[in-house]
């Protein structure tokens, strides 16, 4: 019997990433029936109907909760859904995130196996919480860092594990959206009092410095800069963040919702990381949002955030023809997803007990996709954040971790 597929969360990066990859999943025999619970059966009836999707993937669709548009708003109707549907389902979260835990704690205790997109929750204690629940389950529990599956992350983090890069001692990196997002549903969450620009895409590259070094991050100080929503309310739109490392290197990450819907690429994004050796220095370079590619067309795309002119990045997610019905995704964004799904689905096949399945997560927990237990100091680094950024860019000092991230007993993030 193929898994059962339900998304919690029926937004942009669901219609972007999620819904597409699991189609494809469908398609292709690898998952089952596709679910999705959102907040409105409008929000839902869109998403089916959206002409890309409907494109790439004819005849093919999901059940919606809720399934009328005269049902009441239902902010906990994914409970009910999580728990009628099969045991061992996987659950994809796609809420904003400080409602991460409560719908993957529900999950596990269904007993259904996580995919949740990036990051998975605002505290530190939370993740510990999720990590020793779903190893008593024997569940798996898989985060959405895609730049991980990024070719040249991967290359990256082979030549530096390798020693042919020295080691990191000073970086810089950048991640900015573009304006239009704040015409989206960011404007009713990723306000100063839940979230804010470092939190919510920083992340990505406090994540991408440990996944390439294995270097752990030991303080953080973050400078957020509030400014107005079009429905008036506030976020921490522009970020400025340093993220001191446990060999003294520095990363610098600026972070924002403020791009220009003129500029050509579908953000601004990079990282770079100067590396030293006993007698020459070496140098990590990525330019995200530019793969070199430049095309003008004929008449401007009705898309919000695009131009005529514009600089696309074929490596996150693109569709493809490559024959055979619809269109086939592609890029880092697609086997992000599709290696955690297929993490869940393999650790089904076998019909051994739990003492097997915690021997195969642990197995899982030292390969390459982010775990709650492998990557716990990304949540140090947000709750650190959060502290530093309502005290106007105040150092906070992290508990030590032992290596890889698995975390010593814990105690209170402190300041300097």
């Amino acid at each position: 019997m193929k898994h059962h597929i339900l998304i919690v969360g029926g937004g942009m990066i669901t219609h972007d990433q999620l819904l597409p990859t699991v189609y494809h999943m469908q398609r292709c025999g690898k998952v089952g029936e596709i679910s999705i619970c959102g907040r409105t059966a409008q929000r839902l009836q869109d998403l089916r109907a959206a002409p890309d999707l409907v494109e790439a993937f004819p005849g093919q669709s999901f059940r919606s909760f809720p399934d009328s548009n005269s049902a009441p708003p239902q902010p906990r109707l994914f409970r009910k859904i999580i728990r009628d549907i099969p045991p061992r389902s996987i659950v994809m979260v796609a809420v904003p995130d400080d409602l991460h835990f409560e719908v993957v704690m529900a999950a596990l205790h269904s007993n259904h196996h996580v995919c949740v997109v990036k990051p998975l929750v605002l505290k530190y204690m939370q993740t510990l919480e999720i990590a020793d629940e779903a190893y008593r389950r024997g569940l798996v529990v898989g985060i959405d860092y895609h730049k991980r599956f990024d070719h040249r992350s991967l290359t990256a983090r082979l030549d530096y594990r390798a020693g042919r890069l020295g080691e990191f001692r000073m970086g810089s990196a950048f991640l900015l959206e573009k304006w239009f997002y704040r015409h989206s549903n960011f404007q009713t969450w990723l306000t100063t009092e839940r979230s804010d620009a470092f939190t919510y895409i920083g992340c990505h590259y406090v994540d991408l410095v440990h996944f390439i070094t294995g270097l752990l991050p030991r303080s953080v100080s973050v400078y957020g800069i509030p400014d107005a929503f079009p429905n008036r309310r506030r976020g921490f739109l522009w970020a400025d963040a340093r993220v001191t490392w446990e060999n003294g290197a520095c990363l610098n990450v600026q972070c924002a919702l403020g791009l220009s819907d003129s500029a050509p690429g579908t953000n601004a994004q990079g990282l770079t990381m100067f590396c030293s050796g006993k007698d020459d220095g070496a140098l990590i370079f990525h330019s995200d949002q530019f793969r070199g590619i430049k095309r003008v067309y004929l008449n401007r795309d009705d898309r919000p955030g695009r131009a005529r002119y514009t600089e696309p990045s074929g490596d996150y997610f693109e569709y493809v023809n490559i024959g055979g019905q619809g269109l086939t995704p592609v890029g880092y964004g697609y086997r992000s997803l599709e290696y955690i799904l297929e993490q869940c689905i393999s650790i089904d096949m076998t019909r051994s007990g739990r003492s097997q399945r915690q021997k195969i997560l642990r197995e899982i927990d030292a390969g390459i996709m982010a775990t709650p237990r492998n990557s716990s100091y990304n949540e140090l680094v947000i709750e650190a954040a959060r502290e530093s950024i309502a005290k106007n860019g105040k150092t906070i000092v992290l508990p030590r971790l032992r290596s890889r991230g698995t975390p010593n007993k814990p105690r209170d993030v402190s300041a300097n």
